[in-house]
């Protein structure tokens, strides 16, 4: 992995890739509820962007790793990876989201899952293309 691709995902990503804080407190800075929505929903819409990033990336490393070793595995195990997590991400954040009672902040809590359990994937798919 380039360290141009690493460094365009932590941009996206809108903060260092080592520390992360609550999606909803870094958007704390805001004066209500509406802006820190937009916010949340910002950060959100650029974590999905770095994770479509880094599995690209992922990808392109399974693709090289079949092609050397000669048989097709990788990358239909990242596939399958991929779309599990998806499911958990979204079935993860709908429980959390559960848990608001269906309450003005249940958007702003089903977002700032997304965007945590995003960034940790992004991470996940950085590592297994090394």
């Amino acid at each position: 992995m380039s360290i141009r691709v690493f460094i365009s995902a932590a941009v996206l990503l809108g903060t260092s890739t080592f520390a992360y804080g609550d999606p909803s407190l870094e958007c704390s800075e805001n004066s209500n509820q509406v802006e820190i929505g937009n916010c949340v929903a910002e950060a959100l819409s650029k974590v999905d962007q770095a994770i479509e990033i880094a599995l690209g990336i992922a990808r392109t490393s399974a693709k090289e790793l079949d092609q050397v070793t000669d048989r097709k595995v990788a990358e239909p195990a990242l596939d399958a990876s991929q779309a599990a997590w998806t499911s958990f991400r979204d079935q993860q954040c709908e429980y959390i989201g559960a848990t608001y009672g269906g309450g003005s902040g249940t958007s702003i809590a089903i977002d700032s899952c997304r965007i945590e359990l995003g960034r940790e994937r992004v991470d996940e798919l950085l590592k297994s293309a090394q």
